[in-house]
This record gives C-alpha cells, structure tokens and sequence, in this order.
C-alpha cells in the first residue's frame, strides 16, 4: 500500500472514532476544504509533512498515536527508493 493511502485511511478511521466530519477537520486544520479532499482521495502522490502534522494535531493526537498502527507496517508499505 503507497504511504498517501495509509495516511488517508488512518485519518478516515480516526475521524469515524471521534464522530468527526471531514469538513470539521479541515476547518481545524486551516486547509481548504479541496485540499482535504484530494489528501484524503489520494490526488498528491505524497502529502507535505507540514499537512499531515496540522491534520494529526487537529485530530487530538500525537504522531506517535497516530502512526502508532498497523497500516503503517513498513511490511505492508510500498516505499521505493528512487
């Protein structure tokens, strides 16, 4: 699985968890709500670390939670080197 599809499934289960909108989230966040959505589509090969940490800190957590799972096995990673 490519690293953007583990980054947007885990956001999508953690907002199932909290009972939280996409809409909410990127309110939190201070992204359009476009820019969530692609995140979350997969439109960007990868996603900027600087969304991805204002993403995680709006969800209440820190990134030791949040990539605490096993979407982010490097087993089940498909991360080429160039």
């Amino acid at each position: 699985m490519k690293l953007n599809k583990a980054f947007a499934l885990r956001v999508r289960e953690v907002l199932k968890e909290k009972k939280m909108t996409q809409y909410k989230l990127a309110q939190e966040t201070g992204l359009y709500h476009s820019t969530m959505t692609d995140i979350l589509n997969c439109k960007y090969k990868t996603s900027n670390f600087r969304n991805m940490a204002l993403i995680i800190k709006a969800l209440g957590m820190s990134m030791t939670e949040f990539f605490n799972s096993p979407l982010f096995d490097f087993n089940n990673l498909d991360i080429k080197e160039k």
